[in-house]
């Protein structure tokens, strides 16, 4: 299942994982893959979860590469109150995207805030400090605290 605005995006660029791999895609109000091959179905299983947690197809693409992984951070999970969660949401992104972009660049992962979740693709090493330093913020820490562990953590 994913939202309906990703299936009417998914419904243009199917034909694009059609050609690259052995599997059919149907799109209506939800997806259903076929295939004869099962690795291939959770592969594009996990490329098309990816897409529809708000990632490019590029980018979702990457999960084809056994060394990938999604990550997936639900942010219901740190408060209940809605307004809250948009506020810990900007917090993640920081202003227009700076703390975003310096998670990405220090983790060499991609990351995506869509909904209540926020994601992350990339190596499991990686996802794994992006994920500390997400937490880190969602839980209130100052952001430069933030950057100097992950400074600290990449020197390492």
């Amino acid at each position: 299942m994913i939202p309906r605005e990703r299936i009417k995006l998914l419904r243009n660029k199917k034909g694009e994982l059609e050609k690259i791999l052995p599997v059919k895609i149907r799109t209506n109000e939800e997806v259903t893959l076929e295939s004869e091959d099962p690795s291939t179905l959770m592969s594009v299983k996990k490329v098309i979860e990816a897409f529809g947690r708000g990632f490019n197809l590029d980018t979702a693409m990457n999960l084809l590469d056994e060394n990938y992984s999604l990550d997936i951070i639900k942010v219901n999970e740190f408060t209940h109150s809605r307004k809250r969660q948009i506020s810990l949401k900007g917090r993640v992104i920081g202003f227009r995207g700076s703390s975003k972009r310096f998670i990405e660049k220090m983790c060499n992962i991609k990351i995506t805030v869509y909904g209540k979740t926020i994601c992350i693709i990339g190596r499991r090493d990686r996802i794994k400090l992006a994920r500390e330093a997400i937490e880190m913020l969602l839980n209130g820490k100052k952001h430069n605290t933030v950057y100097r562990f992950l400074e600290n953590e990449v020197k390492e």
